[in-house]
Order: C-alpha cells, then structure tokens, then sequence
C-alpha cells in the first residue's frame, strides 16, 4: 500500500499533503462515448429535442461537474481551474457520441479527476436528456488520454 499516496503507512485513507509541491502548470484530457439507438440519436443530431439543446446542456453541465469534482470525490482538493474545455463529436456510423474535456490548473496537484469527472457527467447528461427516447444508452471507455505537469506525462 506504500505506492498509493492516498493511504497512510497504518493504512488509512487520508488527504495527501501537497502543500511542499512546487506549484506548476497542469493538464489533463479525458474522454468517453455515448452509444444511442438511432432513433435518440437522430433526435441530438437534428437538435430537435423537446428539452432543448442536447449538446449546449451537456458542455455546461461537464464544466459544472469538473469544477465540482472535489465535492464529489471525497480526497480530491479543490482546485483553482484556469481552463475547462469540452468537445463532442457525432459518430453517425455507430450512433455514438464522444465527450472529449481538457482541463487545466496552476497548481500543487493534477486535474485528471476533473477531466474525467467533466466527461462522465456530460455524457450523464446526454442520457438524462434522451432518456425518454431510449433508455438502453451505454456510457463507455471513459480514461484519461493526456497527462501533462507534476512528476510525470502521460499520453495513451
């Protein structure tokens, strides 16, 4: 258990102490999809959904779970986010939409959890929105595909 910073040497789950860490610029990108049935799908595509704007109400609402990631991760701090970016794209051959969210800090500690947060809750959204058209949506393969800043990058 020594590699996992969120436990103490007993074991315990614990905020990790960033307060020595120099603070550096940070970057994180996630991504994840959205599979519909046509029928929903077509429905996003053609904007025509009695709730509204699909895609305008998924951005806001993958920037407002980023920036809320700390309140719903219970050992993320809470960071001062300088940027908050997220991109769908259309795949009209699967029926699938993808959530791509970059965010990005100065700061003691990474953003990855708020990357990732941002696309799980837009693609939530997406499903809360569509629902009523089809209730068998699959969120899939939300990760991490870029990790810039700290002790190490990482890119899938």
């Amino acid at each position: 258990m020594n590699d996992l910073t969120h436990f103490d040497a007993q074991g315990n789950a614990h905020m990790v102490d960033v307060g020595s860490k120099v603070a550096t610029e940070r970057k994180a990108v996630a991504t994840g999809r959205i599979r519909l049935g046509q029928a929903a799908f077509e429905v996003l595509r053609q904007g025509s959904s009695k709730k509204g704007d699909v895609l305008g109400v998924a951005r806001i609402a993958a920037i407002q779970g980023a920036k809320k990631t700390s309140d719903l991760i219970p050992l993320c701090h809470p960071l001062p986010l300088t940027r908050l970016a997220v991109e769908f794209e259309l795949r009209d051959d699967t029926f699938e939409v993808v959530c791509t969210c970059t965010a990005q800090t100065v700061g003691q500690t990474g953003v990855e959890m708020e990357a990732l947060t941002g696309v799980q809750v837009g693609l939530l959204t997406i499903y809360d929105m569509l629902k009523a058209i089809d209730k068998g949506m699959v969120m899939l393969e939300t990760r991490l595909v870029e990790k810039k800043g700290g002790k190490s990058d990482f890119a899938a």
